[in-house]
């Protein structure tokens, strides 16, 4: 039968089933070959809590969605275009974001009664015409498979598991996917076990096949390719971007790498990371806890090592007293936090921008350092660069915060060359006649850095306050308040060494968004849209929150009002407010899911139309 071709500019497919149907897999699977084909990709994974929620209930659905196109991808998608199902509940739980017109292709054999049940529907909806402003593709996806490996007498376990195979092919024909680079992944991911690569080869082309020869599939997508600068690119995971963010500033400063860390959701993937790296000289450590990961941090930038610690928000907390020891003993740390739902367990696999004041206030004492924050998945490994480059230079812990949704998303990275990227070699002291632990920098007030051992330049530091310049313990209460001093001024210095804020549109006028963190694709895509319909409205992103580039007074004062849209309960809203003096008005989110364009999009349509008023 003939297939009709139409060609679009962006896409959303999102996959979803129980935790164990693999979606993650295919979904992973699709936005590395879709990004194989030259588009532009975000993504965002989004699983259960629970290590094996029960299966078929609707807080047991894991899903995967794919945003990809020719243009600028920004985010993950604010409506799903295609909805793959695996059972009831992975679509009830996903249909209020479908499209209208949308399609759905679903699995019948996760439809029965006992789904049906877990799911809350008394009637099945493939049969109910309940979807009927939907184009749906009800598909026996376990008889196809059977049919496919009956030559092969496949156990049942294994034509169960490869359901979400047969569904990637059928995807790959709608969206004219390559699959040489999935076959490519089966034969290095069961290297040795040839029936299962065989099993999973044919799958994967049955589902396609099936598309390709069934009357119901009457048309193929197709998308081109993204006009991307010149360059090699590779898809990658904001955890991924840290990781390798930290071992590129270790070669960019001449300095041995080492990441004490405990795993925690949803930041253990830097750790894992980080391990791959063992050949160029990183060495990790998987502490017993958070605060055995960033002393043993501690104690290697003490003996001159770029030194990091990853966590997320309760492990922050526990690493509260050990960050004001790096503070006091200036000491540079890389500290990433990769923000979760929260307060207390939480929502360990959903994100949320909730540790914004931790980070700038956690502390007992006058504790100030840097807080910097990344913008998407591949800014994460420019902006732990950047956290390198100030805790080097100015002898301080920097915290960078990402959050669950851009440390676990995917999007193309152009690989940089290393003569494109800041040299980031420290100055260790050598000389002992004009050696003590706190004579500073004049411009940056950085204390001098020795390496333990070296004859001559023996010197004690520590959590007790220290006296200014020799460094020995001090109680003297000058002393102490000149030191809080001094540090403090140091992280106020970092402003005149930061990029000055960009202001997109007009520098002055009625509305101002700001943005930080990963709200910056949502924000940015709102703002792109309405002032292309000619909306007067500015935007600014911001990625150094403390301190803030020393413009962004300025630009605040230029406009009557500021919307700032942030995924916990007006944390940075409260920081402008008490800090420039201005009216902010705040537009909180705090659901575990990030913002979608539309909604920041209609928040500032409602602005602006008050004002008309």
């Amino acid at each position: 039968m003939e297939k009709f071709v139409e060609y679009l500019d962006d896409v959303t497919v999102r996959f979803a089933g129980d935790s164990g149907d693999g979606m993650q897999l295919i979904g992973t699977q699709f936005s590395d070959t879709s990004g194989f084909a030259g588009n532009e990709v975000n993504t965002f994974p989004d699983y259960p809590s629970e290590i094996r929620a029960p299966e078929g209930t609707l807080y047991g659905v894991s899903a995967f969605q794919v945003h990809f196109g020719k243009k600028n991808i920004n985010t993950s998608g604010d409506f799903i275009d295609v909805l793959v199902v695996m059972n009831a509940s992975s679509l009830k739980v996903n249909l209020g974001n479908l499209r209208e017109k949308g399609i759905i292709i679903a699995n019948k054999d996760g439809f029965d009664d006992k789904n049906l049940k877990l799911a809350g529907y008394s009637e099945n909806p493939l049969e109910d015409k309940s979807l009927e402003k939907f184009k749906v593709y009800a598909i026996d996806m376990i008889g196809e498979i059977k049919a496919e490996l009956a030559d092969l007498n496949a156990p049942p376990k294994l034509v169960r598991k490869t359901k979400n195979i047969f569904a990637l092919g059928i995807t790959y024909w709608m969206f004219n996917r390559p699959i040489e680079p999935t076959v490519d992944w089966f034969n290095k991911k069961f290297k040795g076990q040839e029936d299962i690569i065989l099993a999973n080869v044919r799958v994967l082309n049955a589902g396609w096949n099936f598309a390709r020869k069934n009357p119901d599939f009457t048309k193929q997508y197709k998308i081109e390719r993204s006009k991307l600068g010149p360059g090699k690119y590779r898809n990658i995971t904001g955890n991924q971007a840290v990781a390798l963010g930290l071992v590129v500033a270790s070669r960019k400063a001449d300095l041995p790498l080492f990441l004490g860390s405990y795993p925690i959701t949803p930041a253990s993937e830097i750790l894992h990371a980080i391990s791959g790296y063992k050949k160029y000289g990183v060495r990790h450590l998987q502490a017993e806890d958070e605060i055995a990961g960033i002393t043993s941090a501690i104690g290697a930038a003490f003996g001159g090592s770029l030194a990091a610690t990853t966590t997320s928000g309760p492990g922050l907390s526990l690493k509260t007293e050990a960050i004001g020891l790096a503070v006091i003993t200036e000491l540079p740390l890389i500290i990433v936090n990769v923000q979760r739902g929260g307060p207390s367990t939480g929502l360990p696999t959903k994100p949320e921008q909730g540790d914004l004041l931790q980070s700038m206030f956690g502390r007992h004492g006058e504790a100030p350092l840097p807080v910097l924050a990344a913008a998407s998945a591949s800014d994460c490994f420019y902006m732990t660069l950047e956290a390198a480059r100030i805790a080097l230079k100015y002898m301080t812990p920097v915290i960078l915060l990402t959050d669950g949704y851009i440390g676990q998303a995917t999007e193309p990275w152009r690989i940089p060359d290393m003569s494109e990227l800041p040299d980031l070699k420290p100055e260790f002291t050598t000389d002992p006649e004009n050696y003590s632990p706190y004579k500073r920098d004049p411009q940056t007030l950085a204390r001098m850095w020795a390496i333990p051992g070296v004859q001559g330049l023996e010197h004690r530091i520590g959590g007790l306050e220290k006296e200014d310049i020799t460094g020995q313990v001090s109680q003297d209460p000058l002393n102490h308040q000149k030191m809080v001093e001094l540090r403090k001024e140091k992280t106020d210095r970092i402003s005149g060494d930061i990029p000055r804020a960009v202001v997109h549109g007009e520098k002055q006028g009625d509305l101002l968004v700001l943005s930080w963190g990963s709200t910056y694709g949502a924000a940015r895509t709102a703002y792109d849209k309405l002032s292309s319909e000619g909306k007067n409205i500015s935007f600014v992103h911001l990625k150094y929150i403390h301190p803030f580039p020393e413009n962004l007074g300025e630009i605040l004062y230029s406009f009557k009002r500021i919307l700032i849209p942030e995924m916990n309960m007006g944390q940075l809203k409260m920081i402008i407010q008490a800090k420039f003096l201005v009216p902010v008005i705040g537009f909180n989110k705090v659901q575990g899911i990030p913002f979608k364009a539309a909604e920041i999009e209609e928040k500032i349509v409602e602005l602006l139309n008050q004002k008309e008023k």
